[in-house]
């Protein structure tokens, strides 16, 4: 198995490997997905942030394809100090699906998940990504179990962990933790910008869930945590 982004590893935590199930909202995951794949481009020197806006400093493509299609998909820096870059949670919510779509197509091509082919009421079809015959699932489980024991000890751990809790994974993962655990992996989101765009990105999803329950309409439904696999997810 080779080295795994950031975003690809968060996509399977999220996924059941069994049935291909999303364990969090559709909608958050693709925004975890999309704060994640501007994370990683940062880990690799490739794009900085400043006051929300995040910028490309590095525009040389990354060895890795996904990342090179997500920088390549950045607007080039115009050596201006203002309106430079990109807003990180606008960025996160309009261009998640899109994210989504590229990290589930990498991962089928690197062989760590398939493809099934179901229908909804019969007539609708939808995808699941259960994992492959190599299954890469559970070696990421079990290093973010032992970053977990460890205190999440590095920057990369503490963004993966910092994701899963912006967009309700953690408590699938660890559904035991204690409160002070709860309250260190929230703090984890608030200190890094990439998992704080996300929260926020889903906080607003939420208002507006809220305030159509509030005006009479329907909730987004919860279920798969959120909308089931056949339905649409994003903005």
């Amino acid at each position: 198995m080779s080295e795994l982004t950031l975003p690809e590893e968060l996509l399977l935590l999220a996924l059941d490997p069994a049935t291909g199930r999303r364990h969090c909202n559709r909608s958050y995951l693709q925004y975890g997905l999309a704060g994640a794949a501007l994370a990683e481009l940062e880990l690799q020197g490739r794009v900085a942030e400043a006051r929300g806006r995040v910028t490309v400093v590095n525009p040389l493509p990354p060895q890795d394809p996904l990342s090179a299609q997500i920088l390549a998909s950045l607007p080039a820096p115009r050596g201006s100090r203002f309106g430079d870059g990109v807003h990180a949670r606008r960025w996160v919510r309009r261009t998640g699906r899109q994210v989504e779509e590229l990290c589930l197509h990498h991962l089928v091509g690197r062989g760590a998940l398939r493809v099934e082919t179901r229908r909804f009421l019969g007539l609708f079809p939808y995808h699941r990504y259960p994992a492959a015959a190599a299954d890469w699932s559970a070696p990421a489980r079990g290093r973010y179990a032992q970053s977990m024991t460890a205190g999440f000890p590095d920057r990369r751990s503490r963004l993966l962990a910092a994701f899963t809790t912006a967009i309700g994974l953690a408590r699938v993962l660890h559904p035991g933790r204690t409160w002070r655990e709860s309250g260190t992996l929230r703090i984890l989101v608030r200190e890094q910008w990439a998992p704080y765009a996300v929260h926020r990105a889903v906080q607003q999803d939420k208002r507006s869930s809220s305030i159509s329950i509030g005006d009479g309409g329907g909730s987004d439904g919860g279920g798969d945590c959120g909308g089931g696999d056949g339905g649409g997810g994003g903005d």
